[in-house]
């Protein structure tokens, strides 16, 4: 059920409320600003396919990016602001919907959510988040979120301009990105290499990460509270 295609009657009050989060940076030469929020909506759009009385919010496209500063095009609304956006979202949702999770697709966004759920646990919301993990995934525009978004939007993939970036492990170059950022890291923005990615690979990640969270859904009466 996509909440923003409905009119007012129509919503379903009984429904556990997903809320995608996403961002609007770079992801290298090849993929666009809205990667993640593409996953994060695609993810919880299969999740709602899959598992009855699930309604999706609009996807949030603004995230914390402040390490992607040095890129153009880089739209970061920063921590506070994202844990502020995820606090009046809540409360605002929690006057028609008695569960709500959001869908997060940015790792940069982990901080501002952490926030705004402890804030909300204390206000007594209902409110937990989810975050999809691949297991040996690449940190950033490489070969998973590569064959993720051949499978989501395989039009907005130029695969003609993929090349590899920095493909050491995260431990080794954590104090670049922390202290300059990811153009520190990887002057073209790739934590990783995107090289074989394939839309079938990203459609069996896909489904891995929609079943992912549909079993926390499914369990999402004893999980919300405690996350």
């Amino acid at each position: 059920m996509e909440l923003a295609k409905q009119v007012w009657q129509e919503v379903d009050v009984t429904a556990i409320l997903l809320i995608p989060l996403g961002s609007t940076e770079q992801h290298g030469p090849h993929l666009p600003m809205d990667t993640d929020a593409r996953i994060a909506e695609a993810i919880a759009a299969g999740a709602a396919d899959v598992l009855p009385g699930v309604a999706v919010a609009p996807t949030l496209p603004y995230g914390a990016s402040g390490e992607h500063a040095g890129f153009a095009g880089t739209l970061s609304i920063g921590t506070e602001v994202l844990r502020t956006v995820i606090v009046e979202l809540t409360r605002s949702a929690a006057l028609t919907f008695d569960r709500i999770v959001f869908v997060n697709g940015h790792g940069g966004n982990y901080a501002g959510i952490a926030g705004a759920i402890a804030q909300l646990h204390a206000e007594q919301h209902d409110v937990t988040s989810w975050s999809p993990s691949i297991p040996g995934g690449d940190a950033h525009a490489g070969r998973t979120e590569t064959s993720l978004m051949l499978a989501i939007a395989p039009e907005s993939v130029r695969l003609d301009a993929a090349e590899p970036g920095n493909t050491a492990p995260l431990a080794e170059i954590i104090d670049d990105l922390r202290s300059g950022g990811v153009v520190a890291a990887s002057p073209n923005g790739v934590l990783g290499d995107p090289a074989g990615a394939s839309a079938e690979e990203g459609r069996i990640l896909l489904q891995q990460l929609v079943s992912n969270l549909v079993a926390t859904l499914e369990t999402v009466d004893t999980v919300i509270g405690h996350n």
